[in-house]
C-alpha cells in the first residue's frame, strides 16, 4: 500500500510539474502593440470589432486588399505590401480571431461573418471596389466575397486558397477538433508552433527564428488561441463549385507546387470552375510564397494587377 501511495504521489507530482512547465499564459496587448503595431498600424472599430489595420500607398490609386491565412496576421504580407504600395492603395488587416485584432466579440467566425467584416471595412475606408489577394483561409474569404459581391471586386488573386474538402473537413459537417488541440489556450511551446508551421515552407531555412517568434507572439495575444479553436469548430464546408462559377473578376491562382498544407492539385479544381482564371505554378515553393520568396512570387501578381 505504501508503495502504491508513493507511486501515485510521485506520478501526481510529475504531472503537476509538467503542467506548470508547459503552461503558457497570454502576452499583454500593451507588450504586443509596442512590438508589432508600429506605424502605419491603426485600430478601427469595424462591424463591432477592433480591427488592426494598415492602409498605405496613394489614396487616389486603385485599391488592393490583402487577406491572410489561418493563424497568421497582416505581417505576412509585409514585403508584398511595401512594393505594391508604390502603385496601389494597399489595405491589410488582422482578421477577427487573429493577431492584434483578437477575438470577435460576437463569437461568430463563419465565412459569412468574415465577408461582412471585409465589406464593412471597405465601407469604413470609402472603398467601393478593390482587387482582393487572399492566402489559404483568406483566399477562401476572397473568392466567396468575389462571388457574392461581383460589383466590388476588380481582380482576384488566390494564393493556395482553401475551400475544397480535405481529410477531417467534409462538406456539410463540422469537424471534430482533437482533444489535444483544445489544450491550445493553456500551452504553446515554441517547438509545437514550429512543428505546425514547418509544412508551410518548402525550404526549412525560410522559417527563421524571427518569423517563428512572430507567429507565436500573435497566437499569444489575449483570447486568440480560444478564438482559433472556435473558428475550427465552426467550419462548415459546402461544395464550392456553384459559388466559384459566379465569380466575374479575372482571377490569378498562385500556388507552390511543394505546398504541404493545401495540395497543388487543387488548383485544377479552381481552374475548372472559375470562368476567367489562370494559374502560375511555383515549382520550389510552399504554402506561403509571399514569405518564402517575396520578390519572385510577387512578380506575376504585379503583372496581373497591372494588365
Amino acid at each position: 500500500m505504501k508503495v502504491l501511495f508513493w507511486t501515485l504521489a510521485i506520478a501526481a507530482f510529475v504531472l503537476v510539474g509538467a503542467a506548470v512547465w508547459l503552461y503558457t499564459p497570454d502576452k499583454s496587448m500593451a507588450e504586443l502593440d509596442a512590438k508589432y503595431a508600429d506605424a502605419p498600424s491603426e485600430f478601427l472599430d469595424v462591424a463591432g470589432v477592433r480591427l488592426h489595420v494598415r492602409d498605405t500607398g496613394p489614396r487616389d490609386a486603385p485599391v488592393v486588399v490583402l487577406l491572410h491565412g489561418f493563424g497568421s496576421s497582416l505581417h505576412t504580407w509585409e514585403p508584398w505590401a511595401k512594393e505594391l504600395a508604390t502603385k496601389y492603395r494597399v489595405i491589410r488587416y488582422d482578421q477577427p480571431g487573429f493577431g492584434l485584432t483578437g477575438p470577435d466579440p460576437t463569437g461568430n467566425y463563419s465565412d459569412a461573418r468574415g465577408m461582412a467584416v471585409l465589406a464593412a471595412l471597405m465601407d469604413r475606408l470609402g472603398v467601393a471596389r478593390a482587387s482582393l489577394i487572399g492566402n489559404s483561409m483568406g483566399g477562401k474569404i476572397a473568392w466567396m466575397f468575389a462571388a457574392d459581391h461581383p460589383d466590388r471586386v476588380s481582380k482576384l488573386v488566390l494564393v493556395s486558397p482553401d475551400g475544397f474538402a480535405s481529410p477531417g473537413f467534409e462538406y456539410g459537417k463540422k469537424p471534430d477538433v482533437p482533444a489535444l488541440v483544445k489544450l491550445l489556450p493553456y500551452t504553446l511551446p515554441t517547438a509545437m508552433v514550429k512543428m505546425n508551421l514547418a509544412p508551410a515552407y518548402a525550404n526549412p531555412q525560410a522559417l527563421t527564428d524571427d518569423l517563428l517568434a512572430r507567429y507565436r507572439d500573435m497566437m499569444l495575444a489575449p483570447g486568440v488561441r480560444a478564438a482559433m479553436i472556435a473558428r475550427m469548430e465552426q467550419v462548415m464546408l459546402q461544395p464550392p463549385e456553384p459559388m466559384l462559377r459566379k465569380i466575374k473578376a479575372p482571377t490569378l491562382l498562385l500556388w507552390g507546387e511543394r505546398d504541404a498544407m493545401i495540395p497543388f492539385t487543387n488548383a485544377q479544381d479552381y481552374l475548372k470552375d472559375i470562368p476567367d482564371a489562370r494559374l502560375i505554378a511555383l515549382p520550389d515553393l510552399g504554402h506561403v510564397p509571399m514569405e518564402e520568396a517575396p520578390a519572385r512570387s510577387l512578380a506575376p501578381v504585379a503583372a496581373f494587377l497591372a494588365g
